[in-house]
């Protein structure tokens, strides 16, 4: 019979031996966890000292929301194909294809914009369809099924737009991209910074105490569970830190106007998501398929179905993106949505997805968007070359995934 050490509680009923209480938290940091975040932090720092603090101003920080919102949402539903083990090569010619339906429907046919929106949204659900029935169902791989998409989907927005764009778009679709919350309470002063939307910084204060409160009850369940937690004092000084840069961004925002539209959409988009992948059964069966797909197909889980609504899901907001950039350019053009594939991986990579899968977070993928919207509006006003915009942006790309390869290098070699 087993004698009991100081280290385990006596099993009973054959049940295996857990710990008497919780591990103790290391004043350690973890690399694979936060390394993103100390990287958006550095880059912040580096883009502020070089263009003199105009990255920060807040007109600056709502033109990074508004401009590259498309790429985050984008970046979303990448993380999840990722996760899963596959990848999308089509969503930027969606995007134009989505875009352009949209376009034909609000202004060559005169249909109203909420009806057009949902008829747009489901022609991207449709799209993800065919897709998904391909890879999921007869076996083709993903690569080479959205290759051909990025092809086919280029080909049938310029059969419908030709060489010319469409627009206008509605009042209502073009404030959805580039409007701003009114500002129903009115403003505070906020002493030497001047003038602040009232709602805007409620909105930040509660998005804080949200913060907060989840990570809180995530570290007690942990300790509930008896896993290795950080130490306190790291745990306050992460909170505190995301508390900061949550504020620094929201006072800002309303400095310049109110929270644009977009920043709402994509708050609501995050919040659903990190919820489906964290608490929903259908998103630990993504992460199960990604993770070991053979383990996935014998525990029971539906490894096409899953597959099928993963890529369902990714058509739905790509057309989602398509209506958001047709909106703020106020019209869909032919070559609407060039490059997004590419954003919109790198996006989930920076933010710690595993090449492999198995690996990733929402919140991750959009502070990878991020880091790249940070990229590309401090070399612009910097005045850097296109040229070196792209090679920054892939060598920052090159280095996160090294970075994934060498922390998993190191836990095989620490076991």
């Amino acid at each position: 019979m087993k004698v009991p050490t100081r280290e385990t509680a006596p099993s009973s009923g054959g049940l295996p031996a857990v710990p008497a209480k919780a591990p103790a938290g290391r004043l350690s940091v973890n690399l694979r966890q936060s390394g993103i975040y100390i990287a958006f932090a550095l880059i912040i720092v580096l883009f502020s000292i070089l263009t003199d603090g105009e990255l920060l101003s807040p007109q600056n920080i709502s033109n990074i929301m508004v401009q590259n919102s498309y790429v985050l949402i984008l970046a979303i539903g990448m993380i999840l194909i990722i996760i899963a083990g596959h990848i999308d090569l089509s969503v930027g010619s969606v995007v134009g294809l989505t875009g352009a339906i949209a376009a034909v429907l609000m202004v060559d046919m005169d249909v109203a914009w909420p009806l057009a929106i949902l008829v747009t949204l489901v022609a991207g659900a449709l799209i993800g369809a065919w897709q998904g029935y391909w890879i999921a169902y007869f076996g083709i791989p993903a690569f080479i099924v959205t290759l051909a998409g990025m092809l086919v989907f280029r080909a049938l927005t310029l059969t419908v737009l030709g060489n010319q764009g469409i627009g206008p778009f509605p009042d209502e679709v073009r404030t959805l991209a580039n409007g701003f919350v009114p500002g129903f309470f009115g403003n505070v002063g906020l002493g030497p910074l001047g003038g602040a939307d009232l709602l805007t910084l409620l909105v930040g204060l509660a998005a804080v105490a949200g913060i907060a409160g989840t990570q809180w009850r995530a570290r007690q369940a942990r300790l509930g569970y008896r896993q290795q937690v950080d130490a306190l004092p790291v745990f306050l000084l992460r909170i505190g830190a995301a508390a900061a840069v949550v504020m620094v961004v929201i006072v800002q925002l309303a400095r310049f106007k109110n929270l644009p539209w977009v920043l709402v959409l994509l708050a609501i988009l995050v919040l659903g998501y990190t919820l489906l992948t964290n608490r929903a059964v259908f998103g630990r069966h993504i992460y199960a398929i990604g993770g070991n797909l053979n383990a996935a197909s014998l525990s029971g889980i539906k490894v096409k179905s899953v597959t099928f609504w993963i890529f369902v899901n990714m058509g739905v907001l790509a057309a989602l993106a398509g209506i958001i950039f047709a909106g703020r350019l106020n019209q869909a053009g032919p070559t609407a949505g060039n490059g997004f594939e590419l954003d919109a991986i790198a996006a989930a990579f920076i933010g710690g997805a595993a090449v492999q899968g198995g690996v990733g977070k929402v919140v991750g993928a959009l502070t990878g968007g991020l880091i790249m919207a940070v990229i590309n509006n401090g070399m612009s006003l910097i005045g850097a070359p296109s040229e070196r915009v792209m090679l920054f942006k892939g060598l920052v790309l090159l280095a996160a995934v090294a970075l994934d390869v060498w922390t998993k290098r190191r836990a095989g070699s620490a076991r």
